[in-house]
Formats: C-alpha cells, sequence, structure tokens
C-alpha cells in the first residue's frame, strides 16, 4: 500500500561540497602611505613575484628585500610557499612595506595559527602615518616663511 503526502513541503538540499585544489591561493590586500599592494599566497614551493619580477630584481635595496621576506621568516615558511604581488603607488620604501602586510595578512589566511607571531611582530596593522597636508600661508605643512625683523 502506497501512501502519499499531502504536505507541500521541499526536500532540503544539501549544500554542494567545496573542493580543495592543489593550486588554491589566499589572496589578502596590504597597504602603507598611498601603496597598495595584493598578495596571492601559494601553499606551494617557488619563489616570491612582485609586479611579475623577482622581488629581488624590484626592491634593489637589501633593507627593501628584507621588510619583504620578514613574515615568511618569522614563522619558518621561506621553503614551502610562494607569492604572487601586485604592488601600486607610492615609492620603494612604502610599497615594501605594503607587501610586507599584504603577505602577512595572506598567511593568516593561510593557516590562522600564524596570527599570534605575525600581530606579535606587529606585520598585521596597516601603518596609518600619512603625509600632512600643506596649510595655506605656509611653505610647508608648519615651516612658516621666514621673518626677518629688519
Amino acid at each position: 500500500m502506497v501512501v502519499k503526502s499531502k504536505s507541500k513541503t521541499k526536500p532540503i538540499a544539501e549544500a554542494p561540497k567545496k573542493e580543495i585544489k592543489s593550486d588554491r591561493y589566499f589572496i589578502a590586500k596590504g597597504g602603507r602611505k598611498t601603496a597598495v599592494a595584493i598578495a596571492r599566497v601559494f601553499n606551494k614551493k617557488g619563489g616570491i613575484v612582485v609586479n611579475e619580477k623577482n622581488y629581488t630584481d624590484y626592491f634593489k635595496i637589501s633593507g627593501n628585500q628584507m621588510r619583504v621576506m620578514e613574515p615568511i621568516e618569522s614563522i619558518s615558511l621561506v621553503d614551502k610557499i610562494s607569492a604572487s604581488i601586485k604592488v601600486s603607488g607610492g615609492g620603494l620604501n612604502a610599497q615594501a612595506e605594503a607587501v610586507r602586510n599584504a603577505i602577512a595578512r595572506a598567511l593568516v589566511k593561510l593557516n590562522p595559527v600564524f596570527r599570534r607571531n605575525l600581530k606579535q611582530a606587529g606585520f598585521l596593522t596597516r601603518d596609518s602615518r600619512m603625509v600632512e597636508r600643506k596649510k595655506y600661508g605656509l611653505k610647508k605643512a608648519r615651516r612658516a616663511p621666514q621673518w626677518a625683523k629688519r
């Protein structure tokens, strides 16, 4: 004997299962002054590419190269991840710090355990200092014209 139900409720659809790809990446944005960096961090061995150049070719000064590598070295993942970064605006020093900020934020998305070390080192906080605007009647933001008594 077959009994038909008169209720009009639809069966609950199951959520589609997400497939984890081997070439998966984590994306994050970082900034400093007017420089903005967007980093893609891959969970595979490779190098760091900034604006389609190796980071050592893009940042010639060793201090800037060290800034880019700081978040990766602080969690000991130098040979285990790769990153592709697009950066624009600002000068080279600000761009290096924007890249550092973006890489650190992407690493936290990769593994939330890294957050404690990166936060303690100060890599997750965007440096909010900006150039002060020039005021009228002054030569620069605070520099007044030279005053002569005679």
